[in-house]
């Protein structure tokens, strides 16, 4: 290998790279959203609020976590429905048939659940749908909360009563919420499966080979 391919940044230059544009985005966000929850304060006769108050105000905390929770949602359903399901001609199927199927498995010590064993070994077989269900209900909850918060502040700036969180969460402005984000993400995902039949991209993973007839199921 050359010292380019050593070195840290060119072998993990993916995750960089979007932490970077995810880091540089959320401060888009935060910027921005001061500036509109302002304006709207303004329009209401409200005094402004400070960067500080904002990152704990309920119009910034609903934001983000109502988006976050979206995309985990999107990708830990992705993971469960590739196990089962399959697309054919998608780079983003199994193969159709599992005998065509072979693991890729690079030489080396495997990680220490596997070679644990037992319930260990199931655990960590099923880990990573685990992970995103345990981010996507944090999440969730961080919406939950941010949500019902910004509700509970719009309506003392009306001179109106507070609710509870439970009924927050029962009503139809929470879930539309939700679901304006959850509907985006798996028009998202299902993009990709069926995209990925016909076009390619050349030395993309997510793509097949561009020399593949659009029957190839798999990369």
């Amino acid at each position: 290998m050359t010292s380019k391919q050593t070195s840290f940044i060119y072998r993990n230059g993916l995750s960089l790279v979007l932490l970077a544009l995810f880091a540089v985005s959320l401060a888009g966000q935060v910027w921005t959203g001061l500036r509109a929850f302002n304006d709207e304060r303004a329009d209401q006769g409200a005094a402004p609020v400070t960067l500080a108050r904002y990152l704990h105000s309920g119009h910034f905390l609903s934001a983000t976590f109502e988006n976050w929770e979206s995309e985990f949602l999107q990708m830990g359903m992705y993971v469960l429905l590739t196990v089962g399901l399959r697309q054919r001609g998608s780079a983003e199927s199994r193969k159709l048939e599992p005998a065509a199927e072979v693991q890729d498995i690079a030489p080396g010590t495997p990680p220490w659940p596997v070679r644990r064993g037992g319930v260990w070994k199931t655990l960590y077989a099923n880990s990573l749908s685990l992970a995103y269900l345990a981010l996507f209900l944090l999440t969730f909850a961080g919406h939950s909360h941010g949500s019902w918060r910004h509700a509970n502040q719009q309506r003392a700036v009306e001179g109106m009563p507070g609710i509870d969180w439970a009924e927050h969460v029962g009503s139809a402005q929470f879930w539309f919420e939700s679901m304006q984000n959850w509907q985006s993400e798996f028009l998202a995902v299902l993009s990709i499966v069926l995209l990925s039949i016909y076009l390619r991209q050349k030395d993309s993973p997510e793509s097949k080979p561009v020399e593949a007839p659009h029957s190839q199921t798999g990369t």
